[in-house]
């Protein structure tokens, strides 16, 4: 997509632009992920999850419309500053379980992000461009050949407009308690300010809570690797062998991504509950270097009563979208800053970049004993 911009003057310097395009949708759920948690603490786990499908069948369709980089960042802007599902949804997992059970349910989210690694980039690899691909399917003046990355979205947007339509059936797990007649009906001057103190002084609680918030932390540094890797590897993958790349077309990326969904979605349904069980969370992230999410999501969610947890979620999804934000603007300048060092001294090319990433991963890894991560229940 970047190259068909032309925005880009070399071919090294795709990378560069491209990782923008992927951190201005980290930047809007940055910037809105505490609000939807609130949202959700305040008036339920079901209208912001409606709100967030509904999100993503509108603004997924412009995207693939996009004529010029700049409606594609601001269209992924607006994806992620209107969707705030990802947070409530944590919650709404753990809520909708038995305590013995929420490893289950939490290990559901993170297989529906392998399902969608699988699909995903299949979709992406396969649908993008059909004019080229299928020139006896689609002409070159049709819509989908003057738009050529419009099939994949509009594909992922009507998924989510039936999923959008299902969840008007999903049971509310945030129980309201009725006040007193006198409290429902009486007018009370400074009600509202005494809910805005509350407020502030449950985000306040939340960050002295050094249970969430280390967890919060570890689960970030994760993050940060786990999206610039994302990045790097498809821009590597497509990149020229005389950079350092691999030369593989749209395809090949979608299917070794696909691949690497399918061996995600196994250990996450197959043998993440049984691990868990036996080793706890923690332990299982420290020995096999996966299933951070589900492990911290754990952490996070029990370190919160219940009318906290949409907040704390979403702060979790705030710092967390910062460090994803970053992730592929950093990674798409350092590979671009590494494929013009092919002849360096000191690890040339892309060594350096998967040595970096490697960094990271440790120093996550790190950050899982203690004294820094204090767990109640681990």
């Amino acid at each position: 997509m970047i190259r068909d911009f032309k925005i880009a003057e070399k071919e090294e310097d795709i990378s560069y632009y491209a990782g923008f395009v992927g951190s201005t949708y980290m930047i809007g759920r940055a910037l809105t992920s505490v609000l939807w948690g609130l949202c959700a603490d305040r008036y339920g786990r079901k209208p912001v999850i409606l709100i967030g499908t509904s999100t993503v069948v509108i603004f997924n369709t412009l995207f693939g419309f996009s004529v010029n980089y700049w409606m594609a960042i601001t269209t992924r802007f607006l994806l992620g500053s209107l969707n705030g599902l990802l947070g409530p949804i944590r919650a709404y997992a753990c809520e909708l379980f038995r305590e013995e059970y929420q490893a289950l349910g939490l290990t559901s989210i993170s297989t529906s992000w392998g399902i969608g690694m699988i699909i995903g980039p299949a979709l992406g690899g396969f649908l993008a461009q059909p004019a080229e691909k299928f020139p006896s399917l689609v002409s070159s003046d049709s819509l989908l050949g003057r738009f050529p990355y419009l099939l994949p979205c509009l594909t992922i947007s009507t998924f989510a407009l039936f999923v959008t339509i299902g969840a008007i059936w999903l049971p509310e797990t945030l129980h309201f308690h009725k006040k007193t007649e006198v409290e429902s009906t009486s007018y009370v001057p400074d009600a509202e300010e005494n809910t805005n103190a509350k407020k502030y002084s449950n985000l306040i609680s939340l960050f002295k809570n050094w249970p969430l918030m280390s967890s919060i932390i570890v689960y970030c540094v994760f993050a940060l690797e786990d999206m610039a890797y994302s990045e790097i590897f498809s821009l590597w993958a497509i990149s020229p062998r005389s950079l350092g790349g691999l030369s593989y077309t749209t395809e090949d990326v979608g299917t070794v991504l696909s691949i690497t969904g399918v061996s995600l979605l196994f250990f996450q349904t197959a043998l993440y509950p049984i691990a868990e069980r036996k080793f706890g969370p923690i332990m299982v992230v420290r020995m096999s270097g996966v299933s951070i999410t589900t492990g911290t999501l754990m952490l996070q969610n029990k370190a919160v009563e219940q009318r906290q947890r949409g907040a704390a979620n979403g702060l979790a999804m705030t710092f967390m979208s910062i460090c994803k934000a970053v992730g592929p603007a950093c990674g798409g300048a350092l590979l671009s800053w590494s494929q013009k060092r092919l002849n360096a001294a000191f690890l040339p090319g892309d060594q350096i970049v998967f040595f970096l990433l490697n960094v990271i991963e440790a120093i996550g890894v790190l950050l899982t004993f203690k004294p820094f991560l204090i767990t109640n229940h681990y």
